[in-house]
């Protein structure tokens, strides 16, 4: 056993679009993050991906990544960005990434959301946020093991910053007990979204709070040393390592305060098979295979499925 420990637009001021509260919010906001001058709240001096991309590859922290077992290796770049989920664009997960269903899907610049029962909400570019991050030297990769409900597996180095950042920035309600977030939704470049509008749209996740606090959870920005590419969630996307890979939202445009659980996209479709808290658990099966092991992509046998997905340690007590 290795010894990693588990460690085009109108030209209108934007206060005119933009709610007072948020837009007065995002001011302070970014002030707190150490944002210097008004310009840059438009985005003209960060807000766009080639400005972030020099906080690539990012410092690493083996403390808070994966366990691997002395035969693991790195799942190959090409395979964990060529063989993924996102319905939005098409069911087939080898075929996502291909011009023909990602082609028209554009992430920057990207408008993100943080609101809800907080006392600052946000509104602004997502690379805003990435750029003040990694300026601060909060972007660090992690070497994490994906397992998918349908039992594979990736082991794959994200870059983020934690979640609980951006939390305690908006600073948060005493009743704020839950955390919904929403991927983005347009049936003009999304053809799988369009094409299946029996489900219901857009995407939507949450975390209770303490899960979405625990400095396990991240909003990934990157993976492999690079931003990320579209197919995996670009440009902002959620990671909960303990959890079955649809709890790791992709593409998010707003994140959420909320005092009640929320109903998530596959809890809404089939809450049987697709419960709300889905941590990975090898004792209890999905309805319609085993949970018990999984195939990591590139290896040519199973492996078996750890509790917690080897994170039982950290996270276990939030379940008691």
């Amino acid at each position: 056993m290795a010894n990693v420990i588990i460690r085009p637009d109108w030209v209108l001021p934007e206060k005119l679009v933009t709610p007072e509260e948020v837009y007065r919010n995002r001011r302070t906001f970014l002030r707190t993050m150490g944002v210097a001058g008004a310009g840059l709240i438009g985005g003209s001096a960060m807000g766009a991906a080639k400005d972030v991309a020099k906080y690539y590859p990012a410092k690493k922290n083996p403390a808070l990544s994966s366990k691997l077992a002395a035969g693991d290796r790195m799942t190959k770049e090409e395979w964990a960005t060529g063989y993924n989920n996102f319905y939005e664009f098409t069911t087939r997960k080898e075929w996502v990434k291909h011009p023909h269903f990602m082609g028209k899907f554009v992430v920057d610049p990207w408008k993100v959301r943080i609101d809800g029962l907080c006392n600052k909400p946000f509104d602004g570019d997502a690379y805003d946020l990435i750029g003040e991050m990694g300026k601060q030297g909060k972007l660090e990769d992690r070497t994490y093991r994906f397992r998918c409900v349908e039992a594979w597996s990736m082991i794959v180095p994200w870059t983020g910053f934690q979640l609980s950042e951006l939390i305690k920035l908006v600073e948060p309600k005493a009743e704020a007990k839950f955390v919904r977030m929403t991927t983005a939704v347009d049936f003009k470049t999304m053809p799988g979204a369009a094409q299946m509008k029996n489900y219901t749209w857009p995407y939507q996740e949450g975390l209770r709070m303490d899960e979405a606090m625990h400095p396990l959870t991240i909003m990934a920005t990157g993976m492999y040393g690079k931003p990320l590419p579209k197919q995996n969630g670009a440009p902002l996307r959620l990671i909960v390592p303990w959890k079955y890979g649809y709890k790791s939202i992709k593409s998010i445009v707003r994140i959420e305060l909320v005092a009640k659980q929320p109903k998530t996209f596959w809890e809404i479709a089939n809450p049987k098979e697709y419960p709300f808290e889905s941590n990975v658990d090898p004792a209890v099966p999905h309805p319609r295979w085993s949970q018990a092991t999984e195939q990591v992509l590139g290896l040519g046998h199973r492996i078996n499925t750890l509790k917690y997905n080897g994170f039982g340690k950290e996270v276990a007590a939030l379940y008691k």
